[in-house]
């Protein structure tokens, strides 16, 4: 039996891998290389991390985004110089032929209970018996779309992650509903494509991050508002270099930081692509939605209880992620029955297992228990280093395999 079989192959999935395989635990990881960045996010938007804090990691730190962008001739910079998705995502491709060359190109479709492990199928009917399954999914999983909204018909309504392409919404009136950093590339993007977009957000402006001065910071300014890879401040300091005291934390808090901390907010080399160059209906919430005459009537309340109707060829949903372990499909409903979870996400123990022995979730369905840093690229470090320290003592644990002699007989 395989002693860990990993499921996902993203940021946190393959620096996962890569640790494992330097400290030889023997282990096979399933799916599509960076799918979430190179099939699910538009062309042309760029990441709102900071160069140094968008690394994949293996335990040398040996190969990060700054090594790769030298060796490509790629403009970088560890702040300053915003990381655009396509040299995100060809990073992640080279780290996988690097760092992960055991990594298959296939999907799990399934994973069930066995006495002592997991069975997992894949798409191509093999079957793998593992100890220990890595859920290492990424975002896409749990794309939210407003129940309001859900029951347009695709052609009318469609979340965010689906657009990878914007081109074919020249010409078109697009409405996009959101206010965080997708909503505001995505806006961005289908303007620079020729799309007719406007922006509907319930918020009463726009947030961006600051840009940068390029001026050195002052001591005090490094006192009260530290740098970290989630951004300045104490509250990011925190939740970037202290996941495992995150976890301490009585749970309600958790949530309620989670929720709250970190919100909706654009990258600041994003404002000058939408700010004086599309409509922007702020302080408005979608109500509902109809199809008319062939085109979506969107009905939306301001704060003030004014309503109004915006007419549209298509609306995105730009509204983000919700954890909610039922639309993990691929595990089976007698294991997604096992696990305990807190508004969806799933409860954990400090090195990541869940409430079925043998079964760990990193990434963004850890973020309830670790912090908000699991929302990001920054976390997979400390994610990968604990699981890794976690199976290790595990597999030191199991008992040796007892040698099985042949022995000849002959007749007398």
């Amino acid at each position: 039996m395989l002693n860990t079989a990993i499921v996902g192959a993203g940021p946190y999935g393959l620096s996962v891998a890569a640790h494992l395989r330097r400290s030889g635990i023997p282990f096979r990881i399933f799916g599509r290389p960076m799918d979430s960045w190179l099939a699910h996010m538009p062309k042309g938007m760029m990441l709102k991390s900071d160069g140094f804090a968008s690394d994949i990691y293996d335990p040398e730190s040996a190969f990060t985004l700054g090594r790769f962008c030298a060796e490509q001739g790629i403009e970088y910079a560890d702040s300053g110089i915003p990381v655009r998705l396509e040299t995100f995502s060809a990073y992640g491709l080279a780290f996988r032929d690097r760092m992960v060359p055991e990594l298959e190109d296939k999907l799990v479709g399934s994973v069930d209970r066995l006495p002592n492990g997991f069975m997992l199928r894949l798409e191509d009917g093999e079957t793998v018996e593992a100890r220990t399954v890595v859920v290492a999914v990424g975002i896409t999983h749990f794309a939210y779309v407003p129940e309001n909204l859900g029951h347009l018909p695709p052609g009318f309504l469609s979340h965010s992650a689906r657009h990878h392409e914007v081109e074919p919404f020249r010409g078109r009136d697009v409405v996009v509903i959101g206010g965080g950093s997708s909503a505001i590339d995505l806006t961005g993007l289908l303007h620079e494509a020729g799309a007719n977009v406007q922006l509907v957000s319930r918020r009463s402006e726009l947030r961006f991050h600051s840009q940068p001065t390029g001026k050195p910071r002052t001591r005090w300014q490094k006192i009260r508002h530290p740098g970290s890879g989630l951004g300045p401040g104490l509250r990011s300091r925190f939740f970037a270099n202290a996941p495992m005291a995150f976890y301490y934390l009585p749970e309600r808090l958790r949530v309620e930081a989670v929720r709250r901390s970190l919100g909706p907010s654009g990258g600041w080399f994003s404002r000058d692509k939408v700010i004086g160059k599309v409509p922007l209906v702020m302080g408005c919430t979608p109500q509902g939605a109809e199809v008319r005459n062939g085109r979506a009537e969107l009905r939306v309340r301001a704060t003030d209880g004014r309503e109004q109707k915006i007419v549209t060829d298509h609306i995105i949903a730009a509204t983000g992620y919700k954890v909610n372990l039922e639309r993990l499909k691929f595990l089976d409903s007698e294991i997604r029955s096992r696990l305990k979870a807190v508004e969806g996400s799933p409860i954990l123990s400090s090195n990541f297992e869940s409430s079925v022995p043998g079964l760990y979730f990193v990434g963004v369905a850890a973020a309830n228990s670790f912090g908000p840093v699991m929302r990001f690229a920054f976390g997979a470090g400390f994610a990968a280093r604990t699981l890794t320290r976690t199976l290790t003592k595990s597999l030191s644990r199991e008992p040796a395999a007892v040698p099985v002699r042949s022995v000849a007989t002959s007749a007398k």
